[in-house]
C-alpha cells in the first residue's frame, strides 16, 4: 500500500511537560486508525502535528506530494455569517451538488433536521458542529483526521458516520485517523489502534476489541503474579466476547486467546445478588408510570406511557433529540407532574441525577477536592470491598496530588468524575445518568462501568454512546411518537424502527425548509443508498396463523440458545480441567466450543429476524 504521510522522531515539549519523545509513525493507503489514550496525553496534539498546525521541536512530518488532508478539530468553528447551504455546498449551482451522491448522503445523514436556508449563527453549538463535519465530508480528501466527530451526534448519526467512512473509499484507498471515546465507533470503523501514553504512540492491530485483547496480553506477560492478571481490561474483554453476535462474529483477534484469558472471569454483574440488594434497599415498589401523558400547551410530548420500574432494573433510553426522554426521566425523578395518568412512587425511593451540566459544582469552586469528599461518607462498598473516597477517586483517575486541587481548577472530565463520585457517596437507590460519557476517555469510561457493575440500585441511562448502553444496561427502551417502546433487539432494533419511520413518514415538504427536503426536491436527486437499504430491510408484519407459527419458532430458538449456553459452559469447564499437555484433546474441545459459538450466533440472528417481523 502506498505511503501517504508519516512522522520521524517527533519531539514536542511545553515548559512543564514533554508531550512526545522520538515518535515515529506512518499512515498508508487503506489505513483506518483509532487513536485512544488518557485525556491530556496528546491525542489531539498528534493530529495537529501531522497536519501541520503545530510544528515539532525536533523530528519531521513527511507527506506524499499532492496528498489532500482534511481535518475536523475540536476547536474548529464554521463561518456563522453564512447559511447552512452556503457553508456546506458554497456557491455551486443546485444541479451540480444535488447530482453528487456523496453530498446527498452527507446532507441526509447529518443535516436532515436543520433549516437549509438558516444562518449558522442561529443554530445551537451542537448543530454548528454538525455543519462543520458536513462541510468537511463533502470535500474530496485522501486523508481525514477527525477529532471527536461523534460529539453532538445521536445513535443514528453515529451509525451513519461509521457507514459513510466504511464506504467512502475502496478497501485499499484513502485513510482515516480518528480520536474518539466512542468504543462502538472505534470497532465499527477502525482496523488499527494507536494508544498515546507516556510520551509515545504504541500501535495495535484491529479496532477497540482487538486493542483490549492486546493490552491484556501485554499486562499478562509483564505480570509477576496471578493478581496482576485480574485487571479491569480482562473484565472488559470478557464482556466483549459475551456480547452481541455482531461483535463476536467479526473477530479481529484470536478467539482461542480471548477464551483462555477470560475462562475464569465471572460475568460483569451478578444480577441475582444486585437484584436482592436493590430489593432490600428499595422494597418491591420503585416508580410506576401508569397511563401517563404530558402536554405542553398544544404539544403532546408523551401519551399513554405505562412503565413499571423494578428494583435493580438497568435500562437504557433511546430517542431522537426532542422525543421526550428528559420529560420521561423528570417524571421518574418527581421533577415534573403528568397532565394525565399518575405516577406511583415507592416510599424509600431516593433518586439522584447525573445531568449534562456541571453547574452543581459551581458553589464549591473554591473548595479543595479533599475537603468536599471529607464532608460525606468515610467509606463506600464496591464489589464486596470497602473503599475510602480517596481510593474511589484514584479508581476514577485522580492522582493523590489532585486531592488538593480546587474544584474550580479541575478540567471538564475531572469535574464530571467528581460529580459522579459525590452522587454515589450520597447513596441514592435510583440513579439517572444523562449523557455521562462527555469529556471522558476510554480508560475512565471502563473504570466507571466497572464501578456501576457493583452498584446495587435501579439504573436509568440516556446516552448516544452505544457501547456504554450495551455495557451497563440489561435492556433498552425507545421514546418514539410520544410512546415508550421496549426494544428486545436493542440498539439495532431501534435503528431499524427509525429507518422505517423515515421511509413511511410521508412526502417531503413542497418548499425545501430543511436540508433533507432540499436534497429530495433538487433536480436529478436520487434516493440515497442508505434509504434504499433501509427500505429493502423492512419485512411485512405477521398476523394470524403465520404469526403464531413465528412465535413458536422464536420460543424454540430461545430454548436452543439456552441449551447452547449450557453446552458452552460445560466445554469451557472441560478445557480448564483437561490435561494441558494433551494438545490433541484440547484441540478437539476447542473445535467443539467454536462450533457451539457459531451455532449460537446463527440462532441469535434468527431470533432477531423473527423478533423484527413480530414487532413490525
Amino acid at each position: 500500500m502506498a505511503h501517504l504521510l508519516g512522522a520521524e522522531a517527533l519531539h514536542l515539549e511545553y515548559p512543564t511537560t514533554v508531550v512526545f519523545d522520538s515518535v515515529t509513525i506512518g499512515i498508508d493507503e487503506g489505513d483506518r486508525i483509532g487513536i485512544v489514550g488518557r485525556n491530556g496525553d496528546g491525542k489531539s496534539t498528534l493530529l495537529r502535528l501531522l497536519i501541520g498546525k503545530i510544528e515539532p521541536d525536533a523530528g519531521r512530518v513527511t507527506r506524499r506530494g499532492g496528498v489532500r488532508i482534511g481535518m475536523l478539530d475540536q476547536s474548529d468553528a464554521v463561518d456563522v455569517d453564512v447559511t447552512v447551504a452556503e457553508s456546506v455546498v458554497g456557491d455551486r449551482p443546485e444541479y451540480e451538488w444535488a447530482g453528487d451522491p456523496c453530498i446527498r448522503d452527507v446532507i441526509g445523514g447529518l443535516l436532515s433536521d436543520l433549516p437549509w436556508t438558516a444562518r449558522v449563527s442561529e443554530l445551537s453549538g451542537g448543530q454548528q458542529r454538525r455543519v462543520a463535519l458536513a462541510t468537511l465530508l463533502v470535500g474530496d480528501w485522501d486523508v481525514l483526521f477527525l477529532d471527536e466527530p461523534t460529539n453532538h451526534l445521536d445513535v443514528e448519526g453515529i451509525a451513519w458516520l461509521a457507514e459513510h467512512l466504511n464506504t467512502r473509499w475502496s478497501k485499499n484507498s484513502g485513510a482515516v485517523a480518528v480520536v474518539t471515546h466512542d468504543r462502538w465507533f472505534l470497532d465499527a470503523v477502525c482496523t488499527a489502534t494507536w494508544e498515546v501514553h507516556d510520551r509515545i504512540v504504541e500501535p495495535f492491530e484491529g479496532g477497540y476489541a482487538a486493542y483490549i485483547l492486546q493490552r491484556v496480553e501485554r499486562d499478562r506477560m509483564a505480570a509477576a503474579s496471578e493478581a496482576k492478571r485480574q485487571n479491569l481490561m480482562r473484565k472488559e474483554l470478557a464482556w466483549l466476547r459475551r456480547g452481541a453476535p455482531a461483535r463476536t462474529s467479526k473477530p479481529k483477534f484470536r478467539i482461542e486467546a480471548a477464551t483462555q484469558l477470560i475462562e475464569n472471569e465471572p460475568e460483569p454483574r451478578d444480577r441475582v445478588q444486585l437484584t436482592q440488594l436493590a430489593t432490600s434497599r428499595l422494597g418491591k415498589d420503585v416508580v410506576d408510570l401508569l397511563d401517563v401523558g404530558v402536554r405542553f400547551g398544544d404539544r403532546e410530548v408523551l401519551t399513554d406511557v405505562e412503565w413499571r420500574i423494578a428494583p435493580g432494573e438497568r435500562t437504557g433510553i433511546l430517542g431522537v433529540n426532542g422525543a421526550g426522554k428528559s420529560t420521561l426521566l423528570k417524571l421518574v425523578a418527581g421533577d415534573l407532574q403528568p397532565t394525565s395518568g399518575r405516577v406511583k412512587r415507592g416510599k424509600t425511593v431516593r433518586v439522584a441525577w447525573l445531568s449534562q451540566q456541571l453547574t452543581e459544582l459551581d458553589d464549591l469552586a473554591d473548595d479543595r477536592v479533599r475537603e468536599v469528599i471529607g464532608r460525606l461518607r468515610s467509606s463506600y462498598v464496591s464489589g464486596g470491598a470497602e473503599l475510602t473516597p480517596g481510593q474511589l477517586l484514584e479508581r476514577l483517575g485522580f492522582s493523590s496530588a489532585q486531592l488538593s486541587t480546587r474544584i474550580g481548577e479541575l478540567s471538564g472530565g475531572q469535574r464530571r468524575r467528581l460529580q459522579l463520585l459525590l452522587i454515589l457517596l450520597d447513596e441514592p437507590n435510583v440513579l439517572i445518568l444523562d449523557e455521562p460519557t462527555n469529556d471522558l476517555d476510554t480508560d475512565i469510561l471502563a473504570a466507571i462501568e466497572d464501578l456501576l457493575d457493583s452498584w446495587p440500585g435501579t439504573l436509568l441511562v440516556v446516552s448516544h454512546d452505544r457501547y456504554l448502553l450495551e455495557r451497563v444496561t440489561d435492556q433498552q427502551y425507545a421514546v418514539m411518537n410520544g410512546r415508550l417502546r421496549h426494544l428486545p433487539g436493542g440498539v439495532d432494533e431501534y435503528l431499524r424502527l427509525r429507518h422505517e419511520a423515515e421511509r413511511t413518514g410521508g412526502a417531503p415538504a413542497t418548499a425545501p425548509a430543511t436540508a433533507a427536503a432540499a436534497v429530495a426536491s433538487a433536480p436529478g436527486a436520487a434516493v440515497s443508498e442508505a434509504a434504499a437499504a433501509a427500505a429493502s430491510a423492512g419485512a411485512p408484519a405477521l398476523a394470524g396463523a403465520e404469526r403464531r407459527q413465528a412465535e413458536k419458532e422464536r420460543s424454540a430458538i430461545e430454548r436452543r440458545i439456552a441449551k447452547l449456553g449450557m453446552e458452552r459452559e460445560r466445554l469451557l469447564a472441560a478445557m480448564a480441567a483437561h490435561d494441558q499437555s494433551d494438545y490433541g484433546g484440547l484441540a478437539e474441545l476447542g473445535q467443539a466450543q467454536r462450533a457451539v459459538e457459531a451455532e449460537t450466533d446463527e440462532q441469535e440472528l434468527a431470533w432477531l429476524e423473527l423478533s423484527e417481523r413480530l414487532e413490525g
